[in-house]
């Protein structure tokens, strides 16, 4: 089994998490007639965009790369509260799919909220594919707005004593 982990992000790490932003947006960039070039721009535009409105409205968030024993596979953006544990953002680069890293950084999150009395929340698009894998991980839909449901995951509390 592969060993999942985290470490914070650095400016080194800036043409890493643009692939993988752009990973995230491959499938409808593909549905235009923008040539190479366009396309890296639209992406560094949006993945620009995106980082600072992050930054911004969870300064106090943990900004991870993921990685697969030692190699960056993704990111993992965590803000957490007095009452849930938010993920900002979860991406992985294609080649790293379905290989479980995903599962046990959500189950390590459920995990944390768990201990600590509190919920799981992610937004997540409409039209995501992954929204089968929220499910079954627990999640439920608590509003939608725009392009973006609002899941949630209560797990059982586990009192310490």
């Amino acid at each position: 089994m592969s060993t999942v982990t985290l470490r914070p992000i650095t400016d080194s790490d800036q043409d890493f998490l643009i692939a993988v932003y752009g990973a995230t947006r491959a499938q409808e960039i593909a549905l235009t007639d923008w040539d190479a070039a366009t396309a890296a721009q639209f992406v560094r535009m949006q993945f620009d965009a995106q980082h600072k409105h992050y930054q911004q409205h969870h300064p106090k968030g943990s900004f991870d790369v993921v990685l697969l024993d030692g190699e960056r596979a993704g990111r993992l953006y965590v803000s957490r509260s007095a009452r849930s544990v938010h993920v900002v953002d979860i991406a992985l680069l294609p080649a790293f799919r379905g290989l479980g890293a995903g599962t046990a950084l959500m189950r390590d999150l459920l995990e944390e909220a768990g201990r600590d009395g509190k919920s799981v929340t992610i937004h997540v698009e409409v039209n995501n594919p992954a929204l089968v894998w929220y499910q079954r991980l627990g999640f439920t839909e608590l509003s939608t707005g725009g392009f973006h449901r609002l899941m949630e995951c209560r797990p059982m509390h586990s009192a310490t004593a």
